[in-house]
């Protein structure tokens, strides 16, 4: 067991879980840049002194993942230790202290960052992506598989506070980034699924103040390119590798505003006419 101190940067959004009940994939940088995932954190359990918000430090013991997780970066921490460690950085001078240790060891491509994972199995990055083509948006299962409801009701038989908690809600919806990276072995244009917390909040957002299906997703297109992948953005996107399988998909996406002064290149985002 060791004392990590984590910035976080992402969270994804929660999943049933027979194991945790609920997963959520919670992910940041130490103090050098160095990126870390915490899992399993059950956040919605946590008291409202431990619910942590992006770019704020916390501190946290934890051990690191055994058995069928050998990701590097992977860590298990211990919830009740968790502490958070004053206000999240703030926005000013253009993110400037996020900046600071979020893109302290940002990968050059996917490419580079392909080639890390497959030299010492790195599952956690962060890229400046040479232009953003489009969000693709299709249609998901409503429901989550019934085989993840029934064990979670079984697990939660034994815990009063939980038996009678609705599971998180399921976004109806798939979306994947589409983009090209800034280096000459790109060949064509990456599509990742998009798993940010801050993606499925803003859908049922919408939802509850009265937007159809349709036009909430619609406002989360809008939002994750038109806002946050615009122009006057300096877009990142924080990636990360599903256990199972080893692929990416982007967790999180870091949105400064553009510094034309020392930008010096074209917009990020440019439409592909869909």
């Amino acid at each position: 067991m060791q004392t990590l101190k984590v910035l976080i940067t992402v969270k994804t959004y929660p999943i049933p879980s027979a194991k945790y009940d609920e997963l959520v994939c919670t992910a940041g940088v130490t103090e050098s840049g160095d990126f870390i995932r915490l899992y399993p954190i059950r956040f919605r359990d946590l008291p409202y002194s431990q619910q942590y918000k992006k770019y704020q430090w916390v501190e946290v013991l934890a051990k690191k993942h055994k058995g069928r997780d050998v990701r590097k970066e992977s860590f298990r921490p211990q919830e009740d230790s968790l502490k958070i460690l004053g206000e999240p950085l703030g926005t000013q001078r253009g993110w400037a202290e996020r900046a600071r240790f979020a893109l302290a060891k940002r990968a050059a491509s996917m490419e580079a960052l392909y080639d890390q994972q497959k030299a010492d199995g790195t599952s956690l990055g962060v890229i400046r992506p040479k232009r953003i083509l489009d969000i693709e948006v299709s249609a998901d299962d409503a429901e989550w598989k019934p085989q993840f409801l029934e064990a979670l009701r079984q697990q939660r038989l034994w815990d009063d506070r939980k038996a009678t908690r609705e599971p998180p809600r399921k976004v109806p919806w798939k979306f994947h980034y589409r983009f090209e990276c800034d280096d000459p072995r790109c060949n064509g244009t990456h599509r990742m699924m998009i798993e940010d917390w801050e993606l499925g909040a803003l859908y049922w957002r919408c939802i509850d103040n009265g937007d159809s299906p349709t036009i909430a997703a619609a406002k989360v297109k809008d939002k994750f390119l038109g806002t946050m992948c615009a122009a006057d953005r300096d877009t990142h996107l924080f990636v990360g590798t599903v256990l199972e399988h080893g692929t990416w998909v982007v967790i999180g996406v870091f949105w400064p505003p553009r510094d034309d002064s020392s930008a010096g290149s074209a917009p990020l985002f440019e439409s592909s006419g869909s």
